[in-house]
């Protein structure tokens, strides 16, 4: 089996969209709209596949780091991280860990600066890699005007004004390829009813083999992203993956379906990007209404999953991590016929963690005070007593302890 990494990208971008909308008051599809002007203006400036690949990732990526940048300036309010670079900082240091096949040092870092000198980092026209350049470019005019909300009748008039700010806001490269590319068709292209062919076109295919541990850095990143969405959840994403990990050696797995298992738990909480951080960080017991909202999380993660093509049983591990045997689960109430053997063990993973970590209202547990917890919602018939039996041996030895991530041969 082979994951096509760029259809992954774009998932993750559309849900970066929703917390992009959420904290900012951003319109949506930002990020897409980014990816396809700047793919257009790579194709027009001859760049390879390689340099396309990355630009595009890149481009999609841009904001990732918008989770852990915010909770920063929660905790830091009067803190350094509360300047514009931290941002870029935190998504340049995120996106490293993939595996690209070109250099992408500063294409997230400086896609804020301005040919003028004027960015967060104060550098000028020349001092940055042309894919930062091209991504300051489309994300300045976006952010400015959004593109999608721009009638054909006023493009000459934009126009105008990317010409004027050539030099100033925009490089001179950067500038001239932006008028290069953006004509009425480009402009008709990044409307909502045409985002999302126009990205599927724009984005280079980029396919791994299921078994490939390059692999493993790209789960690390979606989990990553994932957590920093809330203060009380920094590890819970990346330990669920990890003890999947555990637990796929625990079964013996073949490399593939190890890294399709961690990949699965990296990316089964992607929907609580798309869920209000009130109700994430509520310190006590959510009341009925909260419970609902929080509950959305799993149909967001099968909305946003399914629309990534290729995935195939990853889907279902994800999102099927809060139903249970005797049907009494969420969203769906699948039961015992239902759910298969890793959906099954999911489910036990994400409960041993919520149980085991710390959470404002209790706090971490040792393996000793989390098991008992486990057999009794087994023996009531809600998760599988043989994966709780298995997951009491392979567990102990990391009690109070977080579990590394896997750094395969």
């Amino acid at each position: 089996m082979t994951i096509r990494i760029d259809v992954l990208v774009r998932t993750l971008a559309q849900a970066l969209d929703l917390v992009e909308i959420a904290y900012l008051g951003a319109t949506s599809n930002h990020g897409r709209r980014i990816a396809v002007l700047c793919a257009a203006m790579g194709r027009h400036l001859g760049m390879s596949k390689d340099e396309l690949s990355a630009l595009v990732t890149c481009a999609l990526l841009h904001d990732n780091a918008l989770t852990e940048y915010f909770l920063l300036l929660k905790e830091n309010a009067e803190g350094d991280v509360s300047r514009l670079g931290a941002h870029c900082e935190i998504g340049q240091r995120n996106v490293e860990i993939l595996p690209f096949r070109e250099n992408i040092q500063g294409y997230i870092l400086y896609h804020h600066e301005r040919a003028d000198g004027q960015g967060p980092f104060r550098m000028s026209e020349g001092y940055c890699p042309l894919a930062a350049e091209l991504i300051a470019a489309a994300d300045m005019i976006d952010v400015a005007t959004p593109l999608h909300l721009i009638p054909l009748s006023e493009l000459e008039t934009l126009r105008r004004g990317i010409e004027g700010d050539i030099h100033q806001r925009f490089t001179g490269k950067a500038g001239e390829a932006l008028l290069a590319v953006l004509d009425g068709e480009m402009l008709a292209s990044l409307r909502g009813d045409r985002i999302e062919a126009a990205t599927t076109s724009a984005v280079p295919a980029w396919v791994m083999d299921s078994g490939d541990p390059a692999l493993l850095p790209i789960a690390e990143l979606i989990a990553h992203i994932i957590d920093y969405k809330s203060a009380f959840t920094k590890v819970h994403t990346r330990q669920i993956a990890n003890r999947a990990w555990v637990m796929a050696e625990h079964y013996d797995y073949d490399p593939a379906q190890k890294i399709k298992l961690y990949l699965a738990a990296a990316l089964h909480d992607l929907g609580k990007l798309a869920v209000p951080s009130e109700v994430l960080e509520k310190p006590g017991k959510l009341d009925q209404a909260e419970f609902e909202i929080i509950k959305t999380h799993i149909t967001y993660t099968r909305e946003l999953l399914s629309g990534a093509v290729g995935l195939g049983d990853i889907v279902e591990w994800a999102a099927n991590h809060h139903e249970k045997l005797d049907g009494r689960g969420y969203p769906l109430g699948k039961g015992e016929t239902d759910l298969d053997f890793n959906s099954r063990l999911m489910a036990c993973i994400d409960i041993y963690q919520a149980v085991s970590e710390e959470r404002p209202y209790h706090p971490r547990r040792s393996h000793a005070e989390t098991m008992p917890i486990l057999y009794d919602m087994a023996d009531k018939g809600g998760i599988d007593l043989n994966i709780v039996k298995d997951m009491d041996v392979a567990m102990a030895p990391w009690s109070g302890k977080d579990v590394e991530t896997p750094k395969p041969n």
